[in-house]
C-alpha cells in the first residue's frame, strides 16, 4: 500500500526509480582491544586505508578537472583531501590506537566525534554543515577498513533510474555515481546547504533530505517517487500515481529546456524596468556556472573558503590571484567580493582563537577582521591589487556600528597608501559596501549611507537574528519564517531607504533565488538580485512576466499586514 514521507525539498524535479540503500558504515564499528604485538600491524592497516582513500579522492579530483563533474564537487573533494592530510584527523587516530590499544575503526570514530563537536559550535549554517566533510572522510576510511565500499547496481533494464537512499552522501560519492542511472537522492540528514543539496542542485538531480530514519522505512529495490519540489517521497506508488508523476516530470523537463533560451535575454519586467541578476560564488571554480547563466556580475564572492581547512593561511599573492581570476573573467561586469566572514567559532588554523560562550553573538565577521588587523590588511591589499583588472567592489559583512565602518575605511586607506608607496596598481575609486545582516543595521541606515557606496541584504542571517532562530536546528526550524512581518519590514525599509538616497541595494541571501519571493521583492523596489547561478534563469523568467505597476501597490498592502497567515496567502496570490 502506498505511503508518503515528508522532508526538506532541496533540489527541484521529479524522479521515479528503485531504491538502493547505501550502508552507514559508522553504525557497524565495534570496539576491540589489540594485543601489543599487533599494534604495528593495526597502524599499517590504518595507513593503508588512508592511502586507498587518498587515491580514490585524487582520482575523483581528476574527473572534476576534466570537466566531467561540476566545479563545486571538485571544491568539496579538495576540502576532503585537506582534511585527510590534517594531523587532527589521522594522526590523532594513530595516537589513540597506540595509547588505548584499540582497533583503527574505533579510533577514527572517536576522533570524528571530537571534531564534529567542535564544528557544532559554529554559528554559520553553511560552515557548520561542513562537519559532514569530517564524517564522510571517516566513513570512507571505515568502509575500506571493513572491506565493503558499497557499489551501486548496474543500470536497470526497465528504464527506471536508481534512487540513492543514505544516511548522508558526500560529493565524492556523487562523482562515483556518474556512470550509473541515478535519478534522485534521499538522505536521513541534511539541509538546504548540505553537500547533498548543493551537489544535487548543481547536477539538477531531484533530492529530498532531512527525512530522519527513512533508511529504516525503505527496502532495497523498492519503487519510489521523489518529488524534490515539494519534499515528498511516495513509497510503492500505484500505476495511476506513477503516470501522474511521469506527466508532471515531462512538463518540468519541457519548462527547463525553455529556460536556456532566456540566457541572452535581458531581465526586464513587462513595464520596462531592467533588473540585475548576479551570482553568488565561492571561488574561481564557480565561473563556468556563472557564464552558463550569463549573470550580470558577481553579487557575492565568499572569500572565507580560501581560509578554512588549511594549516597555512593564504598569503597576499595567493589571494590576489584568486580575486584577479574572477575579476578578469567578468570583463565590464561588477564583481562584489566580501571580506572573510569567519570568527573564533570557525577556528582558522594558525590564528589565535579563544572559546566563546556564544559564538553567534561574539567575535565574528567584521569584528573578527578588525581584531586581526594584520590578516585583514593582507586581504585588503590583495583585493585592491585585483581591482586594477576590472570592476571590483569590496563588501564588509555584519556591520552594526559606525566605528566598524570607520575602522574598515581607515584600514583600506592604509592599504592604498602602502600600495602607492610600492608603486602597485589599484583602482583609486574602488567602491566599498556593507552587508545588512542584523536588525540594528537595518534600523540605523543613515550611518551606512553616509559612509558606503552600496548595501547588500543578507537575508539568511537577518532572518535568524531578527527571529532568534537557528534555521539548521531541527527543533526550531519550523519557526524560521522569511515572511514574518518584522523581517519584511526590515527588508522593505532597507530597499526603500537606499532608493531614497540613490544608494544601490541588493539581496544576496536565499530569498533572492527563491521563486516564491521574486514578486514580493520586486514590489518592494528591489532591482539587484544575487543568487546561486543555477537559479538565475528561473528567476529571469519570473521577472519577464512581472508588472511592477501592478505589484507595487499589492506589496505595500502586504507590508501593512501583521498576521502571518494573511501575509502568506497574499504572497502566494502574487505568484499566481
Amino acid at each position: 500500500m502506498p505511503f508518503t514521507v515528508h522532508g526538506l525539498p532541496v533540489s527541484q524535479g521529479i524522479a521515479i526509480g528503485h531504491v538502493h540503500l547505501i550502508s552507514h558504515a559508522l553504525l557497524e564499528v565495534n570496539h576491540y582491544h589489540v594485543a601489543p604485538r599487533h599494534i604495528e600491524d593495526e597502524l599499517a592497516r590504518l595507513d593503508e586505508a588512508v592511502a586507498t582513500v587518498q587515491g580514490e579522492l585524487v582520482g575523483l579530483k581528476a574527473v572534476t578537472t576534466s570537466g566531467q563533474a561540476h566545479s563545486e564537487v571538485g571544491a568539496f573533494v579538495d576540502l576532503q583531501l585537506m582534511m585527510l592530510a590534517d594531523p587532527m584527523l589521522v594522526d590523532a587516530a594513530r595516537q589513540l590506537v597506540e595509547s588505548r590499544r584499540c582497533n583503527a575503526e574505533w579510533a577514527l570514530v572517536q576522533q570524528m566525534e571530537h571534531l564534529v563537536e567542535q564544528f557544532r559550535q559554529i554559528e554559520d549554517p553553511y560552515l557548520r554543515e561542513r562537519q559532514a566533510d569530517v564524517v564522510q572522510v571517516i566513513e570512507r576510511l571505515v568502509k575500506v577498513l571493513l572491506g565493503h565500499p558499497g557499489h551501486l547496481p548496474p543500470k536497470r533494464r526497465d528504464g527506471l533510474g536508481t534512487i540513492v537512499v543514505a544516511h548522508d552522501l558526500s560529493p565524492a560519492d556523487t562523482i562515483g555515481f556518474r556512470d550509473h542511472n541515478i535519478a534522485g537522492f534521499v538522505t536521513d540528514v541534511g539541509g538546504p546547504t548540505s553537500h547533498t543539496a548543493i551537489v544535487a542542485r548543481s547536477l539538477k538531480i531531484p533530492a529530498v533530505v532531512g527525512l530522519h530514519h527513512v533508511r529504516d522505512l525503505l527496502e532495497d529495490d523498492e519503487l519510489v517517487i521523489v518529488d524534490g519540489t515539494r519534499g515528498v517521497i511516495i513509497v510503492a506508488p500505484g500505476d495511476e500515481i506513477i503516470e501522474e508523476y511521469r506527466l508532471r516530470r515531462s512538463e518540468l523537463e519541457i519548462e527547463r529546456s525553455k529556460l536556456n533560451r532566456l540566457r541572452d535575454t535581458r531581465a526586464t519586467t513587462l513595464d520596462g524596468e531592467s533588473i540585475n541578476l548576479m551570482a553568488n560564488i565561492e571561488g574561481p571554480k564557480d565561473l563556468p556556472a556563472v557564464k552558463s547563466a550569463n549573470a550580470d556580475g558577481i553579487g557575492l564572492y565568499r572569500t572565507e573558503f580560501l581560509f578554512i581547512g588549511r594549516d597555512n593561511l593564504p598569503d597576499e599573492d595567493e589571494q590576489y590571484e584568486a580575486y584577479r581570476a574572477v575579476v578578469k573573467a567578468m570583463p565590464s561586469k561588477p564583481v562584489t567580493i566580501r571580506t572573510f566572514d569567519v570568527g573564533n567559532d570557525k577556528a582558522l588554523n594558525g590564528v589565535h582563537s579563544r572559546m566563546e560562550p556564544n559564538p553567534a553573538l561574539g567575535l565574528r565577521a567584521v569584528r573578527y577582521s578588525l581584531s586581526e588587523p594584520k590578516m585583514f590588511l593582507t586581504q585588503l591589499r590583495a583585493l585592491l591589487r585585483a581591482s586594477a583588472h576590472g570592476k571590483l567592489q569590496i563588501m564588509v559583512p555584519m556591520l552594526a556600528h559606525a566605528q566598524e565602518i570607520d575602522q574598515c575605511l581607515a584600514l583600506i586607506e592604509k592599504a592604498k597608501a602602502e600600495l602607492r608607496a610600492e608603486k602597485l596598481k589599484f583602482d583609486e575609486g574602488v567602491q566599498i559596501g556593507g552587508m545588512i545582516e542584523v536588525p540594528a543595521a537595518a534600523l540605523s541606515l543613515g550611518m551606512f549611507i553616509r559612509r558606503l557606496a552600496f548595501l547588500s541584504i543578507g537575508t539568511n542571517d537577518l532572518i535568524q537574528y531578527t527571529l532568534a532562530i537557528d534555521r539548521s536546528d531541527e527543533a526550531v526550524v519550523h519557526l524560521y519564517d522569511p515572511l514574518h512581518p518584522a523581517v519584511l519590514k526590515l527588508i522593505a525599509g532597507t530597499i526603500a531607504t537606499g532608493a531614497r538616497y540613490g544608494l544601490p541595494v541588493s539581496v544576496c541571501g536565499e530569498m533572492a533565488g527563491d521563486l516564491a519571493y521574486t514578486e514580493l521583492l520586486l514590489g518592494m523596489g528591489l532591482r539587484n538580485f544575487s543568487m546561486h547561478p543555477g537559479n538565475i534563469l528561473e528567476i529571469k523568467q519570473q521577472i519577464l512576466r512581472a508588472d511592477l505597476g501592478e505589484l507595487a501597490p499589492k506589496v505595500q498592502r502586504i507590508l501593512k499586514m501583521d498576521e502571518p497567515a494573511r501575509i502568506r496567502e497574499a504572497v502566494e496570490r502574487l505568484v499566481a
